[in-house]
């Protein structure tokens, strides 16, 4: 029997309800025109909340077997229908994940209830019903230059405090950053961020006063449902903090749970110079270059000098120490286990905080290889935080690495669901379809991010890569050569430039560039054996490939976590000693 037939109660998710006796879709009360097999589709999801429904159980469930039907366009374009009217997207999905060749999960948390009775033609704005925010960058009138960092740290405090409640979808830092002077309409940018509420506001700061003023406002109606102002001393600004956001809490009517009550009551009183300082740092790390993160880094030491008990300022070391080991500006034996004692002194101040577990995950996962380990860090870090993306980032480029493709899909489509303007997991999302060998489907992520930032190096760099995997040899010679420029000619996107020569049948071309590596190298300049090691087993150069990666191995470079699964290495694995050097990293028994 269609489940539509069955006496079933209302299903809420989002800001929606599917009332199954009445056959009705509606959003925040208003009936949408969604009917037929579409919302039949959408009902046996619902009630499979969590789980895959394969194609298979769709069919029998919908399609009785005596009816004749194309099946496949039928359940292509109900889904479509569906995701229309939700507001949903393929690529990146709040409510259906499409698991190919497979079936569809719908991943928004579902509850049963009775209906509602309501009016005929009653429009209500509930606020209990509001489950997704913005907190847009807020404005400096401050009036004194030099200030932006204040009212920018003080929304991505805004935005983490508030990410913490479990419930409440909150877009992350980056994508709401973008928005800082935009001339939109703020039921624009909650249509493009796709949330129902935005926090808008200002910070007025003066000596040791700090003023914030902070409205909510209904996204569909642009109605401004609550406002406040408050004043407080400088070294209460992390209790002020905090108790904005227990305020914001109330006014969409979300219950915390007592660990969400305690994490938002828990402040001390700061050190208003080692803060200050530690704002500072936030704002450059989170430019993610090399020359900001490394003045990140100094910003973050001052302030825990200033304030040896100051846990964040830990927390923010450990990123900038991670950042710089990523980007091979800091060798992995220098920047990691650095990287690990700030993370672990952070843990030691207070083991609640997200981010030390987050940068500890990184640690493990990219200089110790302990598999298990990471995953538990990420997953602590999730519990303790589960609005702070980079732990569903970090842990969805884990379960890649160990070749868990759609696992990593899923993880890295939340992320992107958090922060869908993000340029970085974006291009992340597309190496997830390079890692499996769907080439197509990365260019066109790749592609994607590129138009969000035309001068994302690494962007550049990963896509030629893929047009490497396809012959597209013109083409990814082009993208190395904007991604050296970008990059300001750094090592890592000079070993790739050669490993495109050295595909593209230029030999002498990619000699040139490992001779310029080498050359660095007796400069006591850092670069990564594995880079070299590409370079030579594109040139078919097998001994001195594997000559190489030992020294890579010595010095656990972090690229090797990536073996199983990087295409580039494909011609090295019928050789015992790449099994060999898997079995070393732990990624096979």
């Amino acid at each position: 029997m269609p489940l539509l037939n069955q006496p079933d109660p209302v299903l809420r998710f989002d800001i929606f309800e599917l009332d199954v006796r009445a056959r009705e879709l509606r959003k925040r009360g208003i009936r949408l025109r969604l009917q037929g097999v579409p919302l039949q589709v959408l009902a046996t999801l619902l009630k499979r909340a969590g789980d895959l429904v394969t194609r298979e159980e769709l069919r029998a469930e919908i399609w009785p077997a005596d009816t004749f039907v194309d099946f496949d366009h039928s359940l292509h374009n109900a889904i479509a229908k569906i995701r229309e009217t939700l507001g949903d997207s393929a690529e990146s999905p709040r409510f259906i994940e499409t698991l190919p060749r497979r079936g569809y999960r719908f991943i928004e948390r579902v509850d049963e209830g009775k209906p509602e009775p309501q009016a005929l033609g009653e429009t209500k704005r509930d606020a209990c019903q509001i489950r997704s925010l913005a907190v847009l960058p807020l404005d400096d009138h401050s009036g004194e230059p030099g200030y932006e960092y204040f009212a920018d740290g003080m929304t991505e405090a805004l935005i983490t405090n508030l990410a913490k409640i479990k419930v409440l979808r909150v877009i992350s830092r980056t994508s709401a950053m973008r928005y800082k002077g935009a001339r939109k309409s703020l039921p624009q940018i909650a249509r493009e961020l796709n949330v129902d509420a935005v926090i808008e506001g200002s910070v007025l700061r003066s000596g040791d006063r700090v003023r914030i003023a902070v409205q909510l406002i209904d996204a569909a109606t642009d109605l401004h449902l609550w406002a406040e102002s408050y004043e407080r001393d400088f070294a209460d600004i992390l209790s002020l903090q905090n108790e904005i956001s227990r305020q914001v809490a109330n006014e969409v009517r979300i219950i915390l749970t007592p660990e969400e009550d305690a994490r938002l009551g828990r402040a001390r009183r700061v050190n208003p110079e080692a803060h200050e300082l530690y704002l500072k740092a936030r704002y450059y790390w989170n430019k993610r270059t090399e020359e900001s993160v490394r003045k990140s880094f100094a910003y973050f030491q001052r302030a825990i000098d200033l304030d040896p008990t100051y846990a964040q300022g830990y927390a923010g070391l450990a990123d900038a120490y991670n950042i710089l080991g990523y980007y091979n500006a800091l060798s992995p034996s220098e920047a990691y286990p650095k990287g690990k004692a700030a993370a672990l002194k952070a843990l030691e101040l207070d083991d609640s905080l997200a981010e030390p577990h987050a940068a500890l995950g990184v640690v493990r996962r990219d200089f110790e290889w302990d598999w298990p380990g990471a995953q538990q860090e990420f997953q602590r870090a999730n519990e303790l935080n589960p609005g702070y993306v980079e732990a569903y980032h970090w842990r969805s480029t884990l379960l890649a690495m160990l070749g868990q493709h759609e696992e990593a899909l899923l993880e890295k489509k939340k992320a992107l669901a958090m922060d869908p303007l993000s340029v970085v997991i974006r291009t992340d999302l597309a190496r997830m379809f390079y890692f499996h060998r769907e080439y197509d489907r990365a260019i066109e992520q790749y592609r994607a991010a590129l138009d969000m930032d035309p001068n994302f190096s690494s962007a550049h760099l990963w896509l030629a890569q893929a047009y490497e995997q396809k012959g597209l040899f013109d083409e990814a010679i082009a993208s190395l050569e904007s991604g050296r420029r970008l990059s300001g000619d750094s090592a890592y996107a000079m070993a790739r430039l050669g490993v495109g020569h050295a595909l593209a049948g230029h030999a002498e071309k990619a000699r040139a560039v490992l001779n310029g590596l080498t050359l660095s190298i007796e400069k006591q300049k850092y670069v990564s054996p594995h880079d070299i090691a590409m370079i030579h087993a594109a040139l078919n150069e097998t001994d001195d490939a594997f000559a190489w990666m030992e020294k890579a191995l010595d010095e656990r470079s972090i690229w090797l976590g990536y073996l199983n699964v990087e295409p580039q290495w494909d011609s090295l694995r019928p050789d015992p000693r790449f099994q060999g050097l898997l079995r070393r990293i732990g990624l096979v028994n």
